[in-house]
């Protein structure tokens, strides 16, 4: 009994051209960098703020320019008044109990009549020394840190709407990390089944 010949066709794999994997490569590095930009945010911006019990503020004008330029967003610490020292930058009230700040560095001491300490600011930028001492209840804290340019947008957002903004940012860098992931994965896992099957 005659049997017709019997053909195997070996499966066909596609492979990918190298602008594209570079595309992808170049896409993945960007996600990746993105998410963490957006986790760096999240914690300068946010988590180290509240975990330090800091309050936060944004530079306004160029008296300390140019270490602190206006657009500077300020992390500003409770401090002991009486540890401060010649050349920390202090956020004090101009009044106390009113809500208008300076932040600026102390250039040295004084007492009032009653022998209370009183300290002697000045902005790096201006010339001569701010016209009043500085009282211990004028004081809400020392500088702990500074990050340029972004105190614009955190004082745009808000408070509240600073750390939903954040936080939706980072959940979408996250899904779309993961979703990524996966898809090389699943790639993968098609290439090396396709190979198995030759």
């Amino acid at each position: 009994m005659f049997q017709p010949p019997r053909f195997r066709f070996a499966p066909t794999t596609t492979r990918q051209s190298p602008l594209l994997t570079g595309l992808q490569w170049a896409g993945n590095a960007v996600s990746f960098v993105l998410l963490c930009a957006a986790a760096l945010a999240a914690i300068v911006l946010l988590v180290i703020p509240f975990v330090s019990g800091s309050q936060t503020y944004t530079v306004l004008t160029s008296s300390m320019a140019p270490a602190y330029a206006p657009g500077t967003f300020l992390v500003v610490k409770p401090t002991d008044f009486t540890t401060l020292e010649v050349g920390d930058v202090v956020t004090y009230q101009l009044h106390s109990g009113r809500p208008e700040v300076v932040t600026h560095r102390i250039t040295g001491f004084t007492a009032d009549q009653d022998g209370d300490r009183l300290l002697i600011t000045k902005g790096d930028n201006n010339d001569l020394t701010d016209p009043n001492p500085v009282m211990e209840i004028q004081m809400r804290g020392e500088l702990f840190y500074a990050v340029p340019g972004v105190g614009f947008v955190a004082n745009h957002l808000g408070n509240s709407n600073r750390g939903l903004a954040v936080t939706v940012a980072a959940v979408a860098l996250i899904g779309y990390g993961i979703i990524t992931m996966a898809r090389q994965f699943r790639r993968k896992g098609d290439v090396e089944s396709a190979g198995a099957a030759q």
